[in-house]
């Protein structure tokens, strides 16, 4: 699981990231509010660790970005900032969850599994992006020009770019998805897919465009209608 850690309290940071890496998560941690709009436009999270009371740009302002932006990716508040109003307007700003400091950090863990699991089960079985459709449950990619099945590997590397669309989904995260458990895959192996969904795409007149970000990952930008 990769997390994205915002908390500016650089002490509190340190030891939640030992406390997540422990649990097998990959943790990025910024320290203010700016670079966290950053980081998530950036990231491919499979969750987001937010604290409120932040430098630059506070929690609550963050989030409400986020979501504008079409970012459903499950945020967890952790704050100090136990009214009651406060949680309300959390979790009526967007956030999944709300946990006030100080905290167990079993607990913290077990509400980041549950907000992850809810994600995980949503019954959202068609895709969209642009003019293209992609049905998770035949794995077929579809625009009204045509379709194809896709193979499992194209399949997984095509939901993760729409699921985070115009977004960096990072080469790490691809290998994390598509080749689980397997051997190191080097990037040259993850192009030749991501070559593969680019020749489907273009057959399917998509206006689609899978976009590489120089030895980091690759994003998907939707352009004018095909």
């Amino acid at each position: 699981m990769r997390l994205l850690l915002v908390e500016d309290e650089k002490s509190l940071a340190c030891a939640l990231e030992t406390i997540l890496s422990d649990k097998g998560c990959l943790v990025d941690t910024v320290y203010d509010g700016k670079e966290a709009l950053k980081a998530a436009r950036e990231g491919g999270y499979d969750a987001i660790v937010l604290d409120l009371m932040l430098p630059k740009e506070d929690g609550f302002s963050v989030l409400k970005k986020i979501r504008k932006r079409g970012d459903f990716t499950p945020i967890l508040i952790l704050s100090a900032k136990s009214e009651v109003e406060d949680r309300i307007h959390g979790l009526d700003y967007g956030a999944d969850d709300y946990l006030t400091k100080p905290f167990d950090p079993q607990e913290l863990w077990a509400r980041i599994r549950a907000m992850t699991r809810r994600q995980a089960r949503l019954p959202d079985s068609i895709l969209s992006a642009g003019n293209t459709v992609l049905n998770r449950s035949t794995h077929e990619l579809s625009s009204k020009h045509g379709n194809y099945i896709l193979s499992n590997k194209e399949y997984r590397m095509m939901e993760l770019l729409m699921i985070h669309q115009a977004r960096m989904v990072t080469l790490e995260r691809f290998r994390e998805v598509v080749w689980a458990g397997e051997d190191k895959v080097d990037s040259s192996v993850i192009w030749t897919y991501i070559s593969y969904l680019r020749k489907k795409l273009k057959a399917l007149d998509s206006n689609l465009t899978i976009v590489a970000i120089r030895n980091t990952g690759y994003s998907l930008e939707v352009g004018d209608d095909a």
